[in-house]
């Protein structure tokens, strides 16, 4: 998995925040990609099955799930999986695409829990003698899709977007130059 993400990125790009604009931007991208995505899956859940339908109703539980999802991810998990991620990974020795791969994971490991939190409170029966049941039941049922989606749809269709959006010059001319020479 690891070798499909680095080559991945090698082809597109890493492109990551250079400032706190830019940091918002990507998290709303992010934001919007992984809530919508949990959404139709938590939906086909309950509905037994995927439909055409489910991509439409998701929609509607986008915006609250989402702006959830942003607050969260701003003030709580995303600087602790930054701080965890430093730990791990060395930004002056290791790669770069380690230092992406261990904010993702850290990111899905602390949001996952706190947005099944969320979706149990809003939308399986919110506060009641089951909720700390549910909330499990949630959590487990939503950490294996938010791990895999994030590392493998979510994560790079965003930062490849995010690199179109702010690609520099300089940078989008070399690559130009070396898939030229490729070709």
């Amino acid at each position: 998995m690891a070798s499909f993400l680095l080559h991945f990125f090698r082809k597109v790009g890493l492109k990551m925040p250079k400032n706190r604009i830019q940091e918002t931007i990507f998290t709303v991208m992010m934001v919007i990609v992984m809530v919508y995505g949990l959404v139709c899956y938590n939906i086909a859940l309950e509905t037994g099955a995927m439909k055409n339908f489910i991509f439409v109703a998701a929609l509607s539980e986008l915006p609250i799930m989402g702006v959830a999802a942003f607050i969260l991810d701003t003030f709580i998990a995303g600087p602790i999986a930054k701080k965890k991620a430093m730990k791990l990974v060395d930004p002056k020795r290791d790669n770069p695409f380690m230092m992406v791969l261990a904010i993702s994971v850290f990111s899905v490991l602390f949001m996952c829990p706190m947005m099944s939190f969320v979706a149990t409170i809003l939308f399986k029966g919110g506060f009641n003698a089951e909720m700390i049941a549910t909330w499990l039941e949630t959590t487990v049922k939503n950490f294996p899709m938010a791990f895999f989606y994030q590392l493998m749809i979510a994560g790079p269709f965003v930062r490849w977007i995010f690199g179109l959006i702010f690609a520099d010059k300089k940078e989008s001319e070399e690559k130009k130059v070396k898939i030229q020479k490729e070709c």
